[in-house]
């Protein structure tokens, strides 16, 4: 199952859209979240770009207009994001809206769809490994 994740503002423009696969229509919050930082680490650490724009910004990088430059170019560390994201999840430092309904637990389960809207909404930035 395919479904299109967008991160947006508080006003509701869109910053960033991806498309996440998943083997099933039911999933968990814990199973967007992890899916989504494990592409975005996986996709730039095969390319290593100069930026990256991702759900959790890595250590040691500044942001600049186009995305987040890292000091030096290094092998991000997936399993570390998504504990970064999971915990910010849990204090609040974003939120989640699955067709325009607060997600409100990592364990909660979700239907998806082809047409599932996906939002993240920082609040702040999220900073890990």
């Amino acid at each position: 199952m395919k479904v299109q994740v967008s991160d947006q503002t508080f006003g509701g423009d869109i910053l960033n859209e991806i498309e996440l696969t998943f083997a099933t229509e039911s999933v968990t919050v814990k199973e967007i979240i992890t899916e989504r930082v494990l592409q975005e680490v996986e996709k730039y650490n095969a390319k290593m770009p100069d930026y990256f724009n991702g759900l959790v910004v890595p250590t040691e990088a500044e942001k600049t207009i186009n995305g987040y430059k890292l000091k030096a170019k290094k092998v991000i560390d997936g399993e570390q994001q998504v504990y970064t994201a999971l915990d910010a999840f849990m204090k609040n430092g974003y939120f989640i809206l699955i067709d325009n309904t607060q997600a409100e637990t990592l364990d909660q389960h979700v239907t998806i769809t082809s047409n599932t809207n996906i939002s993240f909404v920082k609040l702040t930035p999220l900073v890990g490994g």
